[in-house]
């Protein structure tokens, strides 16, 4: 076996059991990978620098075809159903000897890697690769040992990922040719049939969100963090198109992370070492960190170009509307480094409310805090989606459900906590509309979100007054510097009181028919956070 790179010499390949590949490249660099996809013809590089890929059928993770891996560890402490869907151990073993066997006598990337900035909590990678841009997602997406750390490195996770291999249903278990299963007893994750690079990032998230809760007491977060200048972290909670990026984005702050993160007893930490970022209508007005950070190094998925061109069109969905990028934390200006901050001072819980009942910044109690938690909530508006006509209520488990291996309410729990030791604010602020839904109201403005989120910040909307929402509970401020009072009181911004209570009512009534599932393993706290005119209709 010929071996390329700067290669960990403590445990070769044949620890993950494979013999007999072609050729072995460890750890390439980023320029190394670029010529080599572009070699391949897996890309083409862009005016910036970027390479241009393609995912191939899946331009997405596909949740129904994820798998874990039901044996004596998993058995009684995964949340099973349709997040996690078991798999047998006599399947995982049977498809993991086929992608053995499958990649003797191929070129493999093969890359080492860490997931956790604190040394006290990270995981070890392996990834193998058959595709050089996957291997640079990787660069790009983990930690990057240092060569002195390489010498030493031992793997104790370790994810196999080839597109071109795919399953037989009938044979293997799986629902289609395409599969993603995580074992944890074995620590491997087996991943093929799809080229979308996400699912190894989702996967080793997923492994995080399983481990350091139920075995290492830190809780896991899908979640933007930053820290100001006085050394202040704080976290943002947000499902897609409730301005967690922009926000968290703050000029004023330096980034901590974009998208993953851990909660230990002394810190807040990122779980990544790079950002992967929706492109779609990217502009550099909008977006100028991102626009910025697209240069060599960094690679764009399913885009396309202006004709006659190496320019991406970034208005051009015709491949997908969920194009992406891909770069390392460093192309970031104001990245802090290692990706770590103290305990955080201030959560907010981001919600594009489309039915323009929640208020545009609220502070939530603790039950409050692990109730909404659960919930998840946004909404989508009338044009996102085929059929969608009018406002839709969106539910997503702590911000992130198709990744929580064990039940939401130990996350809640242990939010909860953690609130209640370090006198934590929780805030829950609407991005979406005020003085009416989708249709009649108007979308809250950018500046003003911004100057919530910077009074709560910096401690002066805690010495606002506050009066309670009549269903929801939360508390309101009265006033907010930079914001007109009239916005503060959503009701206050309708022309038809009983109209807003009864948008109000309904969608109370949503909140509590989303929990129902999760009520049985609710404790009376978490459930004295539910809307309270909703509990007795």
């Amino acid at each position: 076996m010929q071996e390329f790179g700067l290669k960990s010499t403590q445990a070769g390949l044949e620890t993950q059991g494979i013999v007999d590949a072609n050729n072995a490249h460890w750890n390439l660099s980023p320029a190394e990978l670029v010529e080599a996809a572009v070699a391949n013809g897996e890309g083409t590089l862009t005016d910036t620098g970027a390479l241009m890929c393609d995912t191939g059928t899946f331009t997405g993770r596909s949740p129904k075809d994820r798998f874990v891996v039901e044996d004596e560890k998993t058995r009684d402490s995964v949340w099973w159903g349709n997040v996690n869907i078991p798999i047998s151990s006599e399947k995982f073993d049977q498809l993991h000897q086929k992608m053995l066997s499958f990649l003797k006598g191929r070129d493999l990337y093969v890359r080492d890697a860490y997931a956790g900035a604190d040394e006290s909590y990270r995981l070890n990678l392996r990834v193998i690769n058959t595709k050089a841009w996957q291997n640079l997602f990787c660069y790009n997406m983990f930690l990057r040992p240092q060569q002195d750390e390489l010498d030493s490195f031992v793997p104790n996770f370790t994810i196999i990922c080839a597109p071109e291999f795919k399953a037989d249903p009938g044979v293997d278990g799986t629902r289609q040719e395409n599969f993603a299963i995580i074992n944890f007893t074995k620590r491997i994750i087996l991943i093929g049939g799809t080229g979308y690079a996400g699912e190894m990032k989702k996967g080793i998230f997923s492994v995080l969100n399983y481990i350091l809760p139920h075995e290492r007491n830190v809780l896991s977060m899908h979640c933007s963090a930053n820290i100001g200048q006085e050394g202040d972290t704080a976290i943002f909670f947000g499902l897609s198109g409730t301005g967690k990026t922009t926000l968290s984005a703050d000029p004023n702050r330096n980034l901590i992370g974009d998208d993953e993160h851990g909660w230990t007893e002394k810190s807040v930490f990122n779980f990544e070492g790079g950002c992967y970022a929706k492109v779609i209508d990217l502009s550099r007005e909008k977006e100028p960190e991102i626009w910025d950070a697209i240069k060599f190094g960094a690679i764009v998925e399913n885009t396309r170009f202006f004709p006659g061109s190496r320019t991406v069109d970034y208005s051009n969905g015709t491949v997908t509307e969920n194009t992406r990028t891909a770069y390392p934390i460093h192309h970031i200006g104001n990245a802090v480094e290692p990706s770590m901050g103290g305990i955080p001072k201030n959560i907010f819980f981001l919600t594009c409310d489309a039915y323009g009942v929640l208020p545009p910044i609220s502070k939530l109690d603790k039950g409050q805090a692990m109730y909404h938690f659960i919930s998840g909530y946004t909404a989508k508006v009338a044009g996102t989606e085929a059929g969608i006509t009018e406002p839709q209520t969106v539910f997503s488990a702590c911000f992130g459900s198709p990744f929580l291996p064990l039940h939401p309410t130990k996350y809640a729990e242990m939010l909860g906590e953690k609130m209640s030791q370090h006198d934590v604010n929780v805030w829950l602020v609407n991005t979406g509309w005020s003085g009416g839904e989708y249709g009649v109201g108007s979308r809250m403005k950018l500046k003003y979100t911004r100057a919530m989120i910077t009074a709560a910040l910096n401690g002066e909307l805690a010495k606002a007054e506050f009066v309670e929402h009549p269903i929801f509970g939360m508390m309101m401020p009265t006033s907010c510097p930079e914001v007109p009072n009239s916005v503060l009181n959503p009701e206050d911004t309708w022309e038809n009181r009983d109209a807003y209570q009864a948008k109000a009512q309904r969608l109370a009534n949503e909140f509590v028919a989303n929990f129902e599932k999760y009520s049985d393993f609710a404790n009376s706290e978490i459930l004295s956070g539910a809307p309270r005119a909703a509990v007795t209709v």
